[in-house]
């Protein structure tokens, strides 16, 4: 059966390639999963310069509405500066910010094929014997980010750049502000901690870096060595403090019930490895501070789930899924970071 966006995805890539003859595109299926875009993998087929081509591509269109809203801009930037990098991601294409194409913004980027993403399945079993190599590759990988220079990127064209001291509190108040907006419900385990947050500030940052937003286990590709291949969703992408991305992977509700950084390794192992690939220092005092705010983000985003699925600006299973499964779990772990549970 012939999805109804294949048509339209092929005339969009036809105008792209002017040189090409033949432009179809077949096997078109979304990807389970996805909060603040629609993932689809397809297959390009076309002939240009005597040659026919055949490629695996993914298409990544913004909904009506997200779980977190973001600019398409942002992230398909963020990619397109690591490519080629010490920091694996998959080659964009074309970005696309008007409606007409395909209803919505969108933008194409190269698949990274036969990989995983699920946590479920990394901890499964299968890979057991792997684990340590995961855990090495995250947090290096993670060090490589942090160590990369912004504006040798490009990347300070398209995202704002905070002052050092400025950081904790910009981030703070974006979190607070969705909060203040989408609670349902009052939320006074958060509130409790934002207060504690503001009364306590960390120190500035060491440096500005990337900060990737949303760095944890089920958001890279990895294979059956343990290596990993990709590095996904870079929705949440900023410049900040690299303790934020450092302390997103700690937050409790990641460590998918095996009392592990990430589900992966203990977490002054994971704070090691992460120092010695980016150069900095991870502070104690400071990287609880991130930690908790961490929590306190992640709480902003499933209170900001649950809205936007009450509201019905999108009836997507996960909105409401996200909300259900982790609001109480990350107030517990709040109450875990701030020494109550």
């Amino acid at each position: 059966m012939v999805h109804p966006l294949e048509p339209r995805v092929a005339d969009y890539i036809a105008t792209k390639l002017p040189g090409a003859s033949g432009v179809t595109v077949d096997a078109l299926e979304r990807i389970s999963g996805g909060a603040s875009r629609e993932t689809y993998r397809f297959r390009l087929r076309y002939s240009e310069g005597g040659r026919d081509h055949d490629r695996k591509l993914i298409l990544r269109r913004d909904p009506p509405a997200s779980l977190i809203d973001t600019e398409r801009r942002v992230e398909f930037e963020a990619y397109r500066a690591f490519h080629g990098s010490a920091v694996p991601v998959p080659k964009m294409l074309w970005l696309e910010e008007e409606d007409d194409a395909l209803d919505h913004p969108f933008f194409i980027a190269e698949e990274l094929a036969g990989f995983q993403a699920a946590a479920a399945m990394l901890f499964a079993g299968g890979y057991d014997a792997v684990l340590p190599k995961v855990a090495e590759r995250k947090w290096t990988i993670l060090g490589e980010i942090a160590r990369a220079d912004p504006v040798a990127l490009g990347l300070d064209k398209w995202l704002e750049t905070p002052a050092p001291d400025a950081c904790w509190r910009r981030e703070l108040d974006h979190w607070e502000h969705i909060l203040d907006a989408q609670e349902a419900e009052p939320q006074p385990i958060t509130r409790a901690a934002i207060r504690w947050l503001r009364a306590n500030p960390p120190p500035p940052a060491q440096k500005l870096s990337v900060v990737h937003g949303d760095y944890r286990t089920g958001n890279f590709l990895y294979d059956e060595t343990g290596e990993i291949r990709g590095v996904l969703d870079w929705e949440m992408a900023h410049l900040g403090d690299p303790l934020e991305d450092l302390a997103w992977g700690f937050n409790p509700v990641w460590q998918f019930n095996r009392a592990l950084a990430g589900g992966l390794a203990p977490q002054d192992q994971a704070i090691a490895t992460w120092e010695r690939a980016s150069g900095l220092r991870a502070d104690p005092a400071a990287l609880h501070w991130w930690i908790l705010f961490n929590c306190v983000k992640g709480q902003g985003i499933w209170v900001g789930s649950a809205r936007t699925f009450i509201d019905g600006g999108n009836r997507d299973p996960i909105m409401i899924f996200s909300a259900w499964w982790l609001l109480n779990a990350q107030e517990r772990a709040m109450l875990k970071v701030m020494g109550k549970l």
